[in-house]
């Protein structure tokens, strides 16, 4: 166990964590709605800081990420836990694995050192903090992300960037504390109602968006993924307020759409087809926002990345594979149009 961050000590032993938006408050012995934080005698510790349970060298558009550093390779960790409980999780096994699993802690013992050295051995350029929450193993990730920074200086090098994969329910405290060191963020928005976010993931709505927006004015790196499940947030009204949600924040930030397959606790629902995905993204192009891209469809026209100015292919994907990019220091080769997105290290 490690003592953790962003907690304050209450009467009787119990304690305040300040790190996600559910602001459990947890009596001496129990832990949080994460399941990965415990309270001792009037003291919180995290129990996973060096308990990975996954890690992998993926593609970075798996994340996914469009606009930050394309075609790189990722090294990409977790531990168990999670702060929502989404029906649909695709990663349940160890998300709610604490919850499911009478409080179970499963993983390898792996130090920011190690991770770090991981990444530099499998010539990754950023390390992916993903699969689970990672705000819930957010001592771990900051540590890690410290050390890759002060790396990089003492090598002088271009060094190792870091993102968050994340369903954006941290605290403005939380992401105050990480922001020099977190690149970018890929935000999981997975409706725009409340009651429905209530109802399938366990939380609330609006800490999301708080989230996207304070990352996007601490000049992080924000990019959005919605799964789009049948009968669920699919509506058009519910798309158009999520898109002129994100259009709100910045035209630039793209907007991945995702296809639902049935999963975990949500099994009653059909997968998506390619015609709702294609539906919704072009519910976002007409809204006005430039960058939507279509998920799960290898080799589909809307994956790949074109100058909102002059409309030429600048990436050309296949899945998580980028076929070709003839981009140019970040611009249009054709017009010169600056891309927003962190292009190389």
């Amino acid at each position: 166990m490690k003592k953790a961050l962003l907690y304050s000590r209450l009467e009787d032993d119990l304690v305040s964590c300040h790190l996600c938006s559910h602001r459990c408050q947890i009596a001496d012995g129990k832990r949080g709605i994460c399941g990965v934080r415990e309270n001792h005698g009037g003291e919180l510790y995290t129990l996973v800081y060096d308990r990975i349970i996954s890690c992998n060298v993926d593609p970075i558009e798996k994340k996914p990420f469009y606009h930050f550093l394309p075609g790189t390779l990722s090294l990409s960790i977790a531990t168990v836990g999670c702060n929502f409980r989404c029906r649909n999780c695709q990663n349940y096994q160890i998300s709610q694995m604490p919850g499911d699993e009478q409080g179970r802690i499963n993983g390898q013992k792996l130090s920011p050192d190690e991770i770090v050295n991981t990444a530099t051995r499998y010539r990754c350029t950023n390390i992916s903090y993903t699969y689970t929450e990672p705000t819930i193993f957010f001592e771990l990730a900051l540590d890690t992300a410290r050390l890759a920074l002060d790396t990089a200086r003492l090598a002088h090098s271009k060094g190792l960037r870091n993102n968050f994969v994340t369903n954006g329910y941290m605290t403005a405290e939380a992401l105050q504390l990480i922001n020099p060191y977190l690149d970018a963020a890929n935000v999981d928005l997975k409706g725009f109602d409340d009651q429905r976010y209530r109802q399938v993931c366990g939380a609330r709505l609006q800490p999301v968006l708080d989230t996207i927006r304070l990352m996007h004015e601490l000049g992080i790196w924000v990019e959005v993924t919605t799964l789009l499940i049948p009968g669920h947030n699919d509506s058009e009204s519910e798309l158009e307020e999520l898109a002129r949600f994100i259009l709100s924040v910045s035209p630039d930030i793209p907007w991945h759409i995702s296809a639902f397959y049935p999963t975990y606790k949500m099994t009653d629902r059909p997968r998506t087809s390619v015609e709702s995905i294609h539906r919704a993204g072009e519910i976002g192009r007409r809204i006005g926002l430039r960058y939507v891209y279509s998920g799960n469809i290898p080799g589909d026209e809307n994956e790949d990345t074109y100058c909102y100015n002059c409309h030429k292919k600048l990436i050309d994907r296949w899945g998580f594979q980028v076929q070709e990019n003839v981009m140019q220091e970040g611009k249009c080769p054709s017009c010169h149009t600056a891309i927003p997105g962190l292009w190389s290290l």
